[in-house]
């Protein structure tokens, strides 16, 4: 009996240590100070089988600080960032708000290179996307739709376009870390981590309390406030401000969401720990920062983000110097651009821009210093030609002209970019020739036009017929009536309004007029 007695002892001798192993941290100075009694309420006596399985463990010491494992619900991500920031605490030595607030620039920083590369791969598909089918067709069938997206995703793939999937990867890492890091942070807060009472600074000394007293009021301002801020930046675009029909109402109805969430935003304040506050309003800041210095027109030159899809918005005018330009945005704001930093299609961007304005002379200014430095730039003579033919200066416009179409022609155009960029150089170097008189040149570039196959595209389209009836208007004043009939039924059969423009045709000084007049929009 006494035997029986002994090993029922042991066995409550041998509970009593294995659960000192799962007491967390907090409770280590009562376990050291206060051992467990010798005979705690137990169970009835195990089996021996129990007790022997029990009475294997080893005889660990009831009141070591060395063995005992927290007991924590907490994920590993979580432990490994409260270890991480504990261990950059203890090496700089800084004080806990300093610590939150450096690593959430760290972290910023580590995934900036990311964003700039999904935003080179957005920016080169916004700048293939007008040259793809439509993703869905006009009747929408299941597999009419299947068929449709298959052959615009073929279509993607053959000009190069990048995977579609390049608008998620930044999102979907920034806003992991966003979370995990706020939540150890907000666990280091609730948990009355060491040093997080007097960790703080100014009003919020006590990092583990919700903010609270006369200035209690400013944390949860900034963060309505930088939410405010953050949306007004992100969606001041022009993309979206000129953005209509149910795709630009659906998105003036998600700002106005966006806004209104600042609201409720800033009653969540006053029940997130002043660690979080930290973190977060350091995130909001830095977001903005981020946002305005990506938007600008310098840095997106130098990080190769201000393509044709995202140049700079020039309002009502510019100035041009030997080093810089200077003109007024569409939001009536002064801006700066460095030549040395534009490349050739940004320069020629702005040039499209002001030409629409009807400001010829600045946009041929910024066409020669894209053309000083890179000479053979193809798209940059076309149109160059072209805002020379409008200025009616007709024998320098025919050197640019003449000069793409040596080039096209070297090159073998065969891309849908290059045939329509020879089309129209061709018609407006034949354009330019028969305003000069010199009909039998004029007519050999339209020509070229003519051997052409038509093209699918309706832009294209338009202008391979507008050449066709050049060249028809060209011949019959050459007194080939027959061939000139034979190409204006070809026109006509396409689209009968040509028929007012037809019976122009007696004068061609006036016809070509009137279609130089109607390419100055083509860009």
């Amino acid at each position: 009996m006494s035997s029986v007695w002994r090993s029922c002892l042991r066995a409550s001798f041998s509970r009593h240590r294995i659960s000192n192993l799962f007491f967390s941290n907090s409770l280590k100075p009562f376990i050291s100070s206060h051992p467990p009694p010798l005979f705690s309420p137990s169970p009835p006596c195990l089996p021996p089988l129990h007790r022997r399985f029990i009475s294997s463990f080893p005889e660990f010491p009831i009141g070591s600080h060395e063995i005992i494992i927290p007991n924590d619900d907490s994920s590993l991500p979580v432990h490994a960032v409260v270890n991480f920031l504990d261990g950059f605490h203890q090496f700089t030595g800084l004080p806990w708000w300093m610590i939150i607030a450096s690593s959430t620039v760290a972290v910023r920083l580590a995934l900036l290179p990311l964003l700039i590369l999904q935003l080179k791969k957005l920016k080169t598909i916004s700048e293939l996307l007008p040259q793809l089918p439509m993703p869905i067709p006009a009747t929408p069938t299941l597999r009419a739709s299947i068929d449709q997206f298959s052959h615009f995703l073929k279509e993607s793939r053959a000009i190069g376009c990048p995977s579609f999937l390049w608008f998620f990867p930044y999102l979907s890492l920034q806003l992991p870390c966003f979370f995990l890091l706020m939540a150890s942070i907000r666990k280091m807060s609730l948990d009355g981590h060491p040093g997080f009472d007097s960790g703080g600074a100014l009003w919020f000394q006590n990092l583990s309390a919700l903010p609270g007293g006369s200035f209690g009021p400013v944390f949860p301002i900034l963060i309505a406030g930088f939410h405010y801020i953050n949306i007004q930046i992100s969606f001041d675009s022009p993309t979206i401000r000129q953005t209509t029909g149910l795709t630009g109402l659906l998105m003036r109805y998600y700002k106005l969401y966006l806004e209104i969430l600042s609201v409720p935003l800033f009653f969540v304040g006053y029940a997130i720990p002043q660690g979080s506050l930290v973190y977060w309003v350091t995130n909001s800041s830095v977001n903005i920062f981020q946002q305005l210095s990506l938007k600008h027109p310098t840095v997106g030159a130098k990080l190769g983000l201000l393509g044709q899809g995202a140049s700079p918005s020039v309002g009502h005018s510019m100035e041009i110097s030997e080093s810089v330009i200077k003109y007024v945005d569409s939001d009536s704001q002064e801006q700066t651009l460095s030549l040395q930093t534009l490349t050739p299609e940004e320069l020629l961007s702005l040039s499209v821009q002001v030409l629409s304005k009807g400001d010829k002379e600045t946009s041929i200014q910024l066409l020669r210093l894209a053309l000083e430095k890179d000479p053979g730039y193809v798209r940059g003579l076309v149109l160059m030609g072209q805002a020379l033919l409008q200025k009616t200066q007709l024998a320098e416009a025919t050197q640019y002209l003449e000069l793409a179409i040596s080039k096209l022609l070297d090159g073998a155009p065969s891309d849908a970019e290059d045939v329509e960029l020879f089309m129209l150089a061709s018609q407006w170097a034949g354009a330019a020739y028969v305003q000069q008189g010199k009909m039998k040149s004029g007519i050999t570039h339209l020509e070229r036009v003519a051997n052409l196959k038509e093209p699918g595209d309706p832009k294209s389209k338009e202008h391979y017929f507008e050449s066709l009836l050049l060249l028809s208007s060209a011949l019959y004043k050459e007194g080939q009536s027959d061939e000139a009939a034979k190409i204006l039924r070809v026109v006509v059969d396409h689209n009968p309004a040509y028929k007012p423009l037809l019976e122009q045709c007696q004068d061609e000084n006036e016809l070509v007029s009137d279609l130089v007049s109607r390419r100055k929009d083509y860009y």
